[in-house]
This record gives C-alpha cells, sequence and structure tokens, in this order.
C-alpha cells in the first residue's frame, strides 16, 4: 500500500493515467461487448422484435446499474480520499458498509422488479408484441441482480485502493462466460432471448466469486471485519450524496427512454424501437473507454485532492479531457462512416440497416465533444462535490435532451428524434466547459500551497 500510495502522489500524471485508466478501459468495453455480443446474438435468433424488447428491458437493467454505482461511486470517492489522508480504517469500514447497503438494496430491486414487470415494461414502450421478448428477458436478470449490483459496485471500491487490474479481470471473467454461453443457450439449446439472460446472469455470478475471493484472501488492502458489513447510517448520507448524480443521470436517461421509446413507436413501429436499441448499444460500446478513464482518473484527482495537493489534480484533469476528446473521436469516425457494416451485425433486415445508418450519423454528430463532458462531471464526483456534479449529470438529459424531443418530433418526427441527441450535447458540453473552467481556475489558485505527501507507515497494514 505504501509504494501505491507514494505512486498516487509522485508519479508523472500521464504514465499513472494509462496505469490506472488502461485496465479499467478494457473492463469497460469487455462489459459493454457482451451486452453487444448479446444483442447480436439475440438479433440473429429472435428477430427485430426480440432486439426492441432488448430496447424495453434496458432502462430497468440501468436502475440496477445506477443503484450499484451510487453506492460504489460515492463509497470509492470517500476512500481514495482516505487512503490519501492515512484513514485507512475509515476506508475499510466504509467499504463493508457499501457491500451490505448493496445487498438490502438489490433484493429490494429484485422483489420490486419481478412485482411490477409488467407495467415497467409498458412504461417504457413496450407493445403486446414486444412485450412477451421483454419479460422473458428481465425477468431472469432480475433474478441476478444481486451478482450485478455487488460487482458494478465492488469494482469501483478496488480501483479507489489502485487495483484496476484486477477490476478489470473480474470484468473481463463476465464478459467470456458470457459470449461463450451466449450461442450455446440461445441457439443450441434454443431457448432464444431467455437463454441471452441466463447466459448473463451466468457471468456475473462467475465474476462475483472472483471478488469474493479477492476481499477474502487478503489481497486488497482494505481488511474488511464482520462489523463492517452493515448498513453504516452515519456514512450513507455522504455515500448516496457524492454518488447521486450517477442516479441523476440513469433516472434521466429513463425519462428519455419513455420520452423517446414511445416516440419511436408513433412515428416508426417497433422496428424503429430496435433500430433506436442498437443505436444506444453501439454508442455505449464506443464510450465504455471514456468511462473506464474517468475511472481510472477519479481516484488520482481524489487521493490528490485529499491529499491538498491541487496542482496533480489538475494536471489530471486536464490530460485525461485530452485523451477523452481523442476517444470521442475515434468513436465519431468509427459510427459516422462505418454504420452499415455495424447494423448488418445484428439483423438482415434492409430497412432497419438502412434506417438505422441513417439514424446513427445523425446522433453522433457532437460526439467528439461528449468525452469532454464526461471528464467535467466526473472532476465534482471525485472531489465530493455533489452539486455541480448532479447538475451537469442532469444537464444533457433531464434539462436539454427531454424538452428536445418533446419539441423537435412535432415538426421534424422521426428526424426530429434523431436531431435532439447533438443539439442536446451541444448545450451539455457549453454548461460543462463554464463549470469545469471555474474549478480549474480555483485550483490553480490553490497551487503554491500543494504540500508533500507524507505517510505514516507504521499505521498501514501489510498488503501482498
Amino acid at each position: 500500500m505504501v509504494d501505491r500510495n507514494y505512486e498516487m502522489g509522485h508519479e508523472k500524471i500521464g504514465r499513472l493515467l494509462v496505469l490506472y485508466s488502461a485496465p479499467a478501459m478494457v473492463a469497460m468495453s469487455a462489459n459493454s461487448l457482451y451486452n453487444l455480443v448479446d444483442a447480436i446474438f439475440v438479433g440473429r435468433g429472435a428477430g427485430a422484435l426480440a432486439l426492441a424488447g432488448l430496447a424495453v428491458s434496458f432502462p430497468i437493467q440501468m436502475i440496477i446499474l445506477a443503484v450499484a454505482q451510487v453506492v460504489g461511486i460515492g463509497s470509492a470517492s470517500i476512500i481514495s480520499r482516505c487512503l490519501g489522508a492515512g484513514d485507512i480504517r475509515k476506508a475499510e469500514a466504509t467499504a463493508g458498509a457499501s457491500f451490505a447497503t448493496v445487498g438490502v438494496l438489490s433484493l429490494i430491486l429484485t422483489v420490486a422488479g419481478l412485482a411490477f414487470l409488467t407495467p415497467l415494461l409498458r412504461l417504457f414502450g413496450a407493445s403486446d408484441d414486444v412485450l412477451p421478448y421483454a419479460k422473458a428477458y428481465m425477468s431472469v436478470i432480475l433474478m441476478g441482480s444481486f451478482f450485478f449490483a455487488f460487482l458494478v459496485s465492488s469494482n469501483n471500491i478496488v480501483r479507489s485502493e489502485g487495483n484496476a487490474k484486477l477490476a478489470m479481470i473480474s470484468m473481463l471473467i463476465g464478459a467470456v462466460v458470457n459470449i461463450v454461453l451466449d450461442p450455446i443457450f440461445i441457439f443450441t439449446l434454443g431457448l432464444g432471448i431467455r437463454g441471452a439472460a441466463i447466459a448473463t446472469v451466468i457471468a456475473q455470478f462467475c465474476s462475483f466469486l472472483f471478488l469474493c475471493w479477492y476481499f477474502v484472501s487478503g489481497k486488497s488492502m482494505l481488511h474488511i471485519r464482520l462489523g463492517d458489513l452493515r448498513p453504516d447510517l452515519s456514512r450513507l448520507p455522504e455515500v448516496f450524496i457524492i454518488g447521486s448524480p450517477s442516479l441523476v443521470r440513469v433516472a434521466g436517461g429513463n425519462l428519455v427512454a419513455i420520452v423517446l421509446n414511445h416516440s419511436v413507436v408513433y412515428y416508426g413501429g417497433d422496428t424503429y424501437l430496435a433500430i433506436f436499441g442498437i443505436c444506444n448499444r453501439m454508442l455505449m460500446f464506443t464510450l465504455m473507454p471514456i468511462i473506464g478513464l474517468v475511472q481510472g482518473m477519479q481516484p488520482i484527482v481524489g487521493f490528490n485532492y485529499g491529499a491538498q495537493n491541487m496542482k496533480r489534480v489538475r494536471e489530471t484533469v486536464v490530460k485525461a479531457a485530452v485523451f477523452a476528446t481523442a476517444i470521442s473521436c475515434l468513436a465519431f469516425l468509427l459510427l459516422q462512416f462505418f454504420p452499415q457494416p455495424l447494423f448488418s451485425l445484428f439483423s438482415k433486415d434492409a430497412l432497419l440497416i438502412r434506417e438505422g445508418s441513417s439514424a446513427i450519423r445523425v446522433i453522433v454528430i457532437m460526439l467528439p465533444f461528449v468525452g469532454f463532458h464526461i471528464v467535467g462531471a466526473t472532476l465534482f464526483q471525485a472531489i465530493g462535490k455533489a452539486v455541480p456534479a448532479l447538475f451537469l449529470s442532469m444537464s444533457r438529459q433531464v434539462l436539454f435532451l427531454v424538452p428536445l424531443l418533446l419539441i423537435l418530433p412535432l415538426r421534424f418526427k422521426l428526424a426530429g428524434i434523431w436531431a435532439s441527441f447533438p443539439v442536446a450535447d451541444l448545450l451539455s458540453v457549453i454548461v460543462t466547459g463554464v463549470w469545469v473552467l471555474a474549478e480549474m481556475r480555483r485550483l490553480e489558485r490553490h497551487l503554491p500551497a500543494s504540500p508533500e505527501i507524507h505517510f505514516q507507515e507504521n499505521i498501514l497494514p501489510p498488503f501482498d
């Protein structure tokens, strides 16, 4: 742990970002890849209606993800700052409380989700033809929600202690297992879309077992006691406040999904719902490296902010923004110039391929600037400033995209739906730029006061 703390406080920022972000980027890409592969196998094996079923199921999966991220990101922010300040005991207690909290919340989500599955799917746009596919998929996914929630939350904690490679391995295990099992359950066993869900849950369970081994084997620098495994009411407010932007982001996304899915079905039908489902998964896949980048950025920023080394905080954010912009530009080029081959992976339907290619070209117009927006929102989460993080998370989806989705289709129909995305991206990037610039100036004023980092080695447990 001493070496890792020294690394956080003294290693060159560029190398540190690569060291911490590369595993997270691989892990997030792998996680998104098996969602993409799910859709490819489902589209090939069950058709466009099944793809539409995945589209209306996706917001419910994002609710589970959001709850896990709230606990995981909030806890990780506290843990990284505690490690920077040398308070190992508080870091361990926070990690234990996060595990217990995720367990309780995922149980609530499973019970509520199964009890209200049909009305939820209807809310997110499932038609009579799409509903059976969506129910077959989500009923299985909800049964495994604990494994998914634990995986998401715990990986944030693993990264907060600087072990990004292990978080990557846990995600890769799930991705490989899912990709191997998908064709077996979907085609060989003939289970269709339900088979895709079973493969996903088994994959998440394998990753869950790996993370459990890590925490109980003594490999983690956080030595969690049995007494720590309870929802700690004294720590939960800070955890939820810091992690709340993730919940707001998903809540905003689900509000968008309600408006968008119903609008797409109204103006185009179930085929266009399947088109948006594919667009959404491709966008998620291309943006996952940026999510991985900021996951690697967060513990570096949090540690140095906790250690009052503002110069390193500022340098980390600037370099992360440059890297994120480069990634988003590459994603833009891929989706702008090669949409037809990509859509052909999911279906042989000529209408779906043609209309999907046209839609994605419009949706990604402002994609090169989205990376900066993600970095900006993560900065405020990492330093524990919930209000700007919350506002920036809300800006794109709640403040801009929803009104645009309600207004533009009235005049331009489907074209207005697709055009809403780049307009919302532009507005949110402008807002992010103003807020981040103000924070960068504040950090710059603190540069002369940045102290050297000193470690109390005698209070730190051994780390293997």
